[in-house]
């Protein structure tokens, strides 16, 4: 019996329909029917979940049978994987933002007025240049290494 179907089983055993199961979860019904046609799997969290909601132990639940062992390993994967995820967006963010500063600091720089006092001493922001600079510098920095990452890892699971 593979996952799905344990699912099913145990959703028919409650007499629910997939609305009525997903709202005992707090899912969409077609986070339900991904789980039962075997489209996705629930994370950790979700998984412990329903062990609590529908009462059956982690083991039942997760183990069934010799053919849902795999599960367990694709959870695990499908968990590291959502945290791989989550990096390379909030990383991504944060070099679009050091990106977009260092572009605001040029502009700045380029609206602002220069002058010389009456005492000859220049006044102008010539520190927003530097900072420009390394901002932007950084920025790129952060998408080149989150790309890179992204290449690898795409050829290493076609590898697999």
């Amino acid at each position: 019996m593979n996952f799905g179907e344990q699912i099913k089983n145990i959703r028919k055993k409650e007499k629910l329909t997939q609305e009525q199961f997903a709202i005992r979860l707090n899912v969409s019904r077609q986070a339900v029917s991904n789980w039962e046609n075997n489209k996705n799997l629930p994370d950790i969290g979700m998984l412990i979940l329903i062990s609590n909601v529908f009462h059956i132990s982690l083991d039942a639940l997760i183990k069934g049978d010799d053919q849902m062992n795999n599960m367990t390993e694709k959870v695990i994967q499908d968990g590291s994987e959502t945290k791989k995820a989550r990096y390379n967006m909030i990383t991504s963010i944060i070099g679009g933002v050091l990106f977009l500063i260092g572009v605001m600091l040029f502009i700045i720089k380029g609206l602002s007025v220069e002058y010389i006092d009456a005492q000859g001493i220049l006044h102008e922001n010539f520190f927003l240049i530097p900072l420009g600079f390394a901002s932007i510098f950084c920025g790129l920095i952060l998408f080149i290494t989150i790309g890179w990452r992204v290449i690898l890892s795409h050829f290493r699971t076609k590898e697999e």
